[in-house]
């Protein structure tokens, strides 16, 4: 059954509560990555050492992130993104005090906290998001990842004055704890119940559900919700070839994300020769292009359609990483990190819409697919480091454009589905109280 797409003032307080979240969202992350010199500072450890306590963010990411699925198919999307917010501001906190007090293992613990919460909340809020699409009728997830990257230009500019100003980088953290946790607070309110949530209809579907938790692949959802359980259930979303050629998409996009993100500033240092100021702000060149470009991209979206528009991106953002690599100056370098931002920005949230397009298993599927992507985002890209040892960061980098151009020519698999678009309602609406 089709709706006619509405807006009411509960709808809107929804999309406002997601927005809302995740511009704190990308505030925090941005806050942290800001202070983490005066972290390793505060520690007094080598770098070596500090990578390994950074290595609690991307456990705690990936943990969050593969259980995310699972927990919204059982319970909804307001109580994974309550736990999730709770985790957030808990980890803020608990690095606060290890900074305070020179514990490594306080801050180890404080990012996998705070890195769990943020791949429960993220998934969910993905699902939530495309949740408000077919509500709506019109491309609502490119501004809520938008105002992600938003907020981590907010963040690395009070970072970067606080750090000027030589604040202590425990009190920053706990000062942006307090705001996530206000944030976090009203996004909960607002965002309605039963979200996501699909009912098993066996009666051992605790039991299986049980397993699912315990899988890691309950972030991938579950094809058929409660018809299927188990993992057999969330692998079923993956038979649906459409869907692979999206998750492979998304792995591209989202590789590419993450690659800048890790080490465009090294890549400017290292391969170019620039000093290391002009190296962050060629990364914050690259968070606003970012930001710009998920800002802008609905009309795009409406007028030309998903295939065309991310197949345009990744080509824009292959010309982009091609001047990173290939050119000898550092200048022009800089400049086509423009372009690799808003080539990259629409990849990810474009496609989490197209996954979760009609009525059958949206949340699974968009759960597989965020799980696909951000396990690209956190994961791929480090693998660049080993690779760059045996031939330079910047030929390294050349994995990104071939992953680019792979893209490219599977886009038509982002092609609306006839007699589904993006205001088709939602199997079962949530509960907007």
């Amino acid at each position: 059954m089709k709706v006619t797409p509405v807006m009411d003032a509960r709808t809107r307080r929804w999309r406002a509560a997601l927005f809302l979240f995740m511009l704190a969202t990308g505030v925090s992350m941005a806050s942290w990555v800001a202070r983490t010199p005066a972290v390793r500072d505060a520690l007094e450890v080598s770098t070596g050492a500090m990578g390994l306590v950074l290595f609690g963010l991307s456990i705690g990411s990936m943990a969050g992130v593969l259980a995310s699925g699972g927990l919204v198919r059982r319970h909804g999307g307001r109580l994974v993104i309550t736990v999730g917010a709770a985790l957030l501001v808990a980890g803020l906190l608990v690095i606060a005090g290890g900074a305070a007090l020179e514990v490594s293992g306080g801050v180890f613990g404080g990012l996998a906290l705070f890195g769990a919460g943020m791949g429960l909340a993220e998934v969910a809020f993905n699902i939530e998001g495309a949740a408000v699409e077919r509500t709506v009728g019109r491309p609502v997830l490119p501004v809520l990842h938008g105002c992600f990257s938003l907020g981590t230009v907010v963040g690395a500019l009070l970072g970067m004055g606080l750090t000027a100003v030589r604040f202590p980088v425990g009190w920053h953290l706990a000062a942006v704890a307090l705001a996530v946790a206000a944030a976090g607070v009203w996004t909960v309110r607002a965002v309605p119940t039963g979200t996501g949530r699909e009912p098993a209809v066996s009666g051992d579907a605790e039991s299986a559900a049980g397993a699912e938790g315990a899988a890691g692949a309950a972030g991938s959802g579950a094809g058929g919700g409660g018809r299927t359980g188990g993992v057999r259930g969330h692998l079923a979303v993956w038979r649906d070839r459409r869907l692979v050629l999206i998750g492979l998409i998304v792995l591209a996009m989202a590789f590419a994300e993450g690659s800048a993100n890790d080490w465009l500033p090294l890549l400017m240092v290292d391969g170019h020769g620039t000093g290391a100021t002009a190296g962050s702000l060629t990364f914050m060149l690259f968070a606003l292009a970012m930001t710009t470009g998920r800002f802008t991209g609905g009309p795009l979206l409406v007028r030309y359609g998903p295939a065309a528009v991310v197949r345009a991106s990744a080509v824009v953002a292959a010309v982009g990483v091609a001047l990173v690599i290939f050119s000898d100056s550092a200048l022009l370098a800089g400049a086509a990190v423009v372009l690799w931002g808003l080539g990259a920005s629409l990849g990810f949230p474009v496609t989490i819409s197209a996954a979760g397009e009609g009525v059958r298993d949206a949340s699974a599927r968009v759960a597989a697919v965020s799980t696909a992507g951000y396990a690209a985002f956190l994961v791929g890209p480090p693998s660049l480091g080993f690779l760059a040892d045996h031939v330079g960061l910047r030929n390294a980098m050349v994995v990104v454009l071939v992953l680019l151009g792979g893209a490219a020519l599977i886009t038509g698999a982002l092609r609306r589905i006839p007699g589904a678009p993006v205001g088709e309602a939602p199997a079962s609406q949530p509960d907007l109280v």
